[in-house]
């Protein structure tokens, strides 16, 4: 079973859509992925989400930062796949339940890693409105790495590294290598339920 990890870029901006209640009119115009069986990154667009279906669906563990609370509910209406059914590791989820308070991306893989993102998503927006297309999957797929290489730091470690305004540089315990990917016939069995 692959090991997924995932992030998406949205057409519209939440005030575009009325707020974060109506998350799933977003849209999206990307979808990055690293898939570890492969060692490859790919970012698709909207016709090409039927290539990402049966990965996603076959995934054993999709890996992702806000992926519960965002990238799966805003991707769900453009699939032809029960995203609730997937074995997800969002981190964003676990570093806050370690460490009692949300930590952004951007500050996680910078105390962590020494490097940031390279935009916001808003950033996106704009630049897919404006033609840049592969300015885009660049950001997409730059989340994605950093996504990836955030897990594989805490995976080993045991640890990720955050900045805080009153603490300073703290240290957040995460178990990130007691997850295994679920296995497929578990996947099978789930789903006939």
């Amino acid at each position: 079973m692959e090991t997924i990890v995932l992030d998406i870029e949205t057409e519209k901006e939440f005030k575009e859509v009325g707020g974060k209640q109506n998350m799933q009119m977003l849209g999206v115009t990307v979808v990055g992925t690293y898939a570890y069986t492969t060692k490859r990154a790919y970012a698709y667009e909207k016709h090409e989400f039927s290539e990402l279906e049966p990965m996603l669906r076959d995934s054993g563990l999709l890996i992702g930062f806000n992926i519960n609370h965002f990238d799966l509910p805003v991707l769900q209406p453009h699939v032809g796949i029960d995203l609730g059914k997937l074995h997800v590791l969002d981190l964003m989820e676990d570093i806050e339940k370690s460490a009692g308070f949300r930590l952004s991306l951007d500050n996680l893989t910078r105390a962590t890693l020494g490097v940031g993102k390279i935009g916001y998503g808003l950033d996106a927006i704009w630049w897919w409105r404006d033609g840049l297309k592969d300015k885009v999957k660049e950001y997409c797929l730059k989340d994605v790495t950093l996504t990836r290489d955030l897990y594989e730091f805490g995976r080993e470690r045991g640890f990720v590294l955050g900045d805080t305004r009153d603490r300073g540089r703290i240290r957040i315990p995460v178990r990130w290598s007691d997850i295994k990917p679920r296995e497929r016939e578990a996947y099978v069995q789930e789903s006939l339920i």
